[in-house]
């Protein structure tokens, strides 16, 4: 009993005959794939599916599971209502589950149901199971915008809960690949989404986990995937475990990548650890970073581990720059864990008497007050990297062609909504994609005009 097989799926609408029209008929072979494993979970016979889903309701800093005692939903939004679905959930392994996420301080819940109806992510899926097996009840999981490790422990519970329940389960990992395959695709091409699905499909086909935990956050958002949270949360519920790999397919005619693959576990096998492998690695690297850091990180680094392992905010240390006791500047502090951000905080114009408590100051926000997150922990300190960016003079500028992704900062403003981007970022490759995501911070339209300055900074590492 326990988790009897784990499936990765895409979730095309149009792969459903009534909403293709024929269409369905380029994907033949993903149509194929999915009868496949339709028919391999009509044969395991499970009594709960556990579908994860890109499409399910979704936050920044929290996973949630859907609550009540079932849902309905139909493809009405594809012009086909009368394909419908309606299913039963499975309450007591919803128990099980978030109390086992919530021991383990995972932000996971039935709280924050936005849409009660079932999403394509969902229902593409059961399409085709429901043709082999239909005498099952459903559990319904989000992903969030946390890390992908914390995907993985998610994974993880889902795994202790089905144990603990000694219920025959089966997990679906329901997500697109890259959308960016094609020029006539959904985002054009990017030639990021062609090696993404590479990539991906090359990790899958091995059972290598662990190397999905390693993917670039640029990497996947040029790629423009849906699913890579799902497969890592999929590998979270197969962790330690010896599994019998069956790629089925992978094409990507309509310029977004659609895999399908199937794991069988066949026994316990302690080394396949992926969590603590990669934890490991980020430690070494970590640990590296920390013996060349320059003295305004490794000042920033000694107020965020005080202050998560006491509450308590130091001393302005001796010994110090004698510039970062006289200097004043706007400082930002930005973390990191496990390659993805845990947390920024920082300051345009100076807030505080020197640049030593400038930073001190903005670490402590950065680690602690960042609404986007937790409060850093003390077991995570030794996975942190960290950097420190001094803020430049900021000046006005007319046009956009004043501007360098890699040289300045910008600020956007309008009518009294102010965004700030750092320069040289990860993943921000033109002028356009800095402007536009000053903007969204700032809660301005795509469209809307702007005012635009720019500001250069003395990065520390």
């Amino acid at each position: 009993m326990g988790i009897l097989g784990a499936f990765v799926v895409p979730h095309p609408p149009l792969i459903i005959p009534e909403v293709g029209k024929g269409q369905e008929r380029r994907i033949q072979k993903t149509i194929d794939a999915y009868q496949a494993v339709a028919k391999r979970i009509g044969e395991l016979c499970p009594e709960t599916i556990v579908m994860i889903s890109s499409h399910q309701v979704m936050y920044a800093n929290y996973f949630h599971v859907s609550p009540g005692e079932g849902a309905k939903g139909d493809f009405g939004r594809f012009g086909v209502g009368q394909v419908r679905f309606s299913a039963a959930y499975d309450t007591e392994f919803v128990r099980q589950f978030t109390g086992l996420a919530q021991e383990e301080k995972l932000p996971v819940g039935t709280d924050g149901e936005t849409d009660c109806q079932l999403d394509h992510g969902t229902m593409v899926p059961l399409y085709f199971v429901n043709q082999q097996w239909n005498q099952y009840r459903l559990v319904r999981i989000g992903l969030s915008g946390l890390s992908l490790m914390k995907h993985y422990e998610v994974g993880q519970c889902i795994q202790k809960a089905a144990e603990g329940l000694g219920r025959k389960i089966v997990v679906i990992a329901s997500g697109d690949l890259s959308h960016c395959l094609k020029e006539d695709g959904p985002y054009g091409f990017q030639k990021e989404g062609p090696e993404y699905d590479r990539q991906v499909m090359d990790a899958l086909k091995r059972g290598d986990f662990g190397s999905l935990l390693d993917f670039p956050e640029e990497l996947c958002n040029k790629a423009g995937e849906c699913g890579h949270r799902t497969l890592v949360m999929m590998a979270g519920t197969l962790d330690r475990m010896s599994t019998k790999v069956r790629c089925l397919s992978y094409e990507g005619p309509f310029g977004v990548g659609y895999g399908v693959c199937e794991y069988l576990p066949e026994g316990k096998q302690p080394d396949r650890n992926f969590k603590e492998l990669h934890e490991d690695k980020e430690r070494a690297r970590v640990r590296e970073q920390v013996e060349k850091q320059d003295i305004y990180v490794a000042l920033a680094r000694r107020t965020i581990e005080e202050y998560a392992r006491t509450g308590k905010v130091i001393e302005t240390p001796k010994g110090l720059l004698e510039e970062m006791y006289q200097k004043r500047g706007g400082v930002f502090v930005s973390i990191k864990e496990n390659g993805s951000l845990r947390g920024c905080i920082g300051t345009i114009e100076p807030a505080e008497a020197s640049l030593a408590l400038e930073i001190i100051h903005n670490a402590i926000s950065a680690s602690a007050r960042d609404p986007r997150f937790s409060p850093i922990e003390p077991e995570e300190l030794d996975r942190l990297t960290i950097t420190v960016d001094v803020i430049g003079p900021v000046e006005p500028v007319d046009s956009p062609e004043m501007l360098d992704v890699k040289r300045y900062g910008i600020i956007v403003s309008r009518e009294g909504n102010r965004g700030l981007l750092l320069p040289d970022l990860d993943g921000v490759d033109t002028i356009q994609e800095q402007i536009g995501i000053a903007k969204r911070k700032a809660g301005i339209g795509e469209n809307e005009e702007v005012a635009l300055e720019r500001f250069e900074v003395e990065r520390h590492f």
